[in-house]
């Protein structure tokens, strides 16, 4: 069966759909309305600027951006190397269970192991989120002993 989709690195043009994607994330997995114009700043900046990190979408044919990962870096001193965060995992309700996930996954390994320098990929998921943890298993990715703590500071606009 032909494909339906492609992956590939987000393009200034995307920003809109990423933006949308990331507000309805926010929505379904932690119950957050997150402001438009934030959100879509911050795509953009990212976009703009690959130092902050990279987008890639999957392109749905005939429908535009479906599904979408961000990845950005986090050095390790321990490992000497990089790690990426995979971050605002999304696909579009009505694609769901195409493979899309499974695509968007296998590119950023096949960038990260291209790179050179990254020594894992990691994320972080709502402990509530049983689909989203039983789709990362699937990709051989396992639970670690870390706990996430944040101190928020404020949105910076």
């Amino acid at each position: 069966m032909e494909p339906t989709f492609h992956v590939r690195a987000a393009t200034e043009a995307d920003v809109p759909a990423i933006a949308e994607y990331n507000r309805r994330l926010a929505a379904e997995t932690e119950h957050k309305r997150l402001d438009r114009a934030t959100v879509e700043g911050g795509v953009r900046a990212l976009v703009a600027d690959p130092a902050k990190g990279r987008y890639f979408v999957a392109d749905g044919v005939g429908d535009g951006v479906v599904g979408q990962v961000c990845v950005t870096c986090e050095w390790s001193d321990w490992r000497n190397g990089n790690f990426w965060w995979l971050q605002s995992v999304y696909v579009a309700a009505g694609w769901r269970g195409r493979g899309l996930f499974r695509a968007l996954f296998a590119h950023v390994e096949r960038e990260a192991r291209r790179a050179g320098d990254v020594v894992g990929l990691r994320l972080y998921v709502e402990q509530d989120n049983a689909a989203a943890q039983a789709a990362y298993a699937a990709r051989g990715m396992r639970r670690t002993g870390y706990q996430i703590y944040e101190l928020e500071l404020g949105a910076a606009d």
